[in-house]
């Protein structure tokens, strides 16, 4: 949806339609080259609330072009910081650039270039997919083609139904073309499949892909591992306010160290696994000593903690 456009039902306000005679504003929001390599930078950022200090001073880096996930438990400050980045909170210390402009100045020129699909929307019941679409692209500078984000967003044959008649995984999508629409460099999603059926899912996770494809940046914000774990290049764990881990999902662990569990079961049947961050000297010696005794090691298994696991050991509460 139009980064402009406020948490709420509405949408489609006339205030928000582009006025080609209102000059572009300047260079004042501009506090990092445009041609830097990040998407998001993010500094020492900290939100109070009163007495509660909702996020710590956090760090972290978007790259251009990739899918970053930000997860962390409800309460743990995700939706803050992300509020920060659309521009719909102010921080109260810290610095945080996003496609080169301080998002608390909402300027017009980084509105353009941004997408957002929040938690829920809300669209007019008694108009089309292509009616509310063509609507929107109405609003910025150089939108996308309305029947390329049709197809893109699997809507084909939704694209003249009244959007009364779409289920909940189809207003979803709706959701993600009406972010797609303007062409953004930049797409904020927010549990982008929340109520999707399984196949629904994938099909939103192809069309996630493909925008990475296409050179997007993403910042995903799920409650979904396995979502984060397929899509995400990398992913920042937050808990209390502040990050307790970062890195590609396949890459993190608990305490900085991988950890990999070896199973298999023993000339008894029973299953026995260890945990080990060397299993090439652990599958060795198993292996020699099954042989020595002349039996077979069955079911055997190398794994590496699913990022499920690294985040449910890094948020248990101590």
């Amino acid at each position: 949806m139009m980064a402009d456009a406020r948490r709420t039902n509405r949408v489609g306000c006339d205030q928000y339609r582009r006025d080609p005679e209102t000059p572009l504003p300047g260079d004042l929001g501009m506090i990092a080259s445009v041609t830097s390599d990040a998407a998001i930078e993010v500094r020492g950022l900290r939100k109070v609330y009163g007495d509660i200090e909702a996020v710590r001073g956090i760090d972290f880096t978007v790259r251009r072009g990739e899918i970053f996930g930000l997860l962390g438990p409800n309460g743990a400050g995700k939706t803050t910081t992300v509020e920060v980045l659309e521009g719909y909170r102010d921080a109260s210390a810290g610095d945080v650039s996003v496609l080169g402009y301080d998002p608390a100045r909402r300027e017009r020129a980084l509105r353009e270039r941004v997408g957002i699909v929040l938690q829920s929307c809300g669209v007019y019941r008694h108009v089309s997919v292509r009616e509310v679409l063509t609507h929107w692209a109405g609003l910025y500078p150089h939108p996308r083609d309305v029947q390329e984000v049709i197809e893109l967003t699997g809507l084909g044959e939704k694209a003249d139904a009244r959007t009364r008649q779409l289920s909940g995984g189809q207003l979803r999508r709706l959701d993600l073309a009406l972010a797609l629409i303007g062409d953004p460099e930049l797409i904020f999603l927010d549990e982008p499949t929340t109520g999707f059926d399984p196949a629904a899912r994938r099909s939103a996770w192809n069309t996630i892909r493909s925008l990475k494809a296409l050179g997007k940046t993403v910042l995903l914000t799920t409650h979904y591992l396995d979502e984060a774990q397929e899509l995400c290049d990398r992913v920042a764990i937050i808990k209390g306010g502040e990050i307790i881990a970062e890195g590609a999902p396949s890459e993190l662990g608990v305490g900085g160290e991988v950890r990999y569990k070896v199973a298999y079961r023993n000339g008894n049947g029973e299953l026995t696994s260890q945990e080990t961050d060397d299993p090439t000297t652990v599958l060795f010696e198993l292996t020699r000593g099954a042989l020595d005794r002349g039996e077979r090691l069955e079911e055997l298994s190398v794994t590496r903690p699913s990022l499920e696991d690294v985040y449910l050991e890094l948020t248990a509460d101590e």
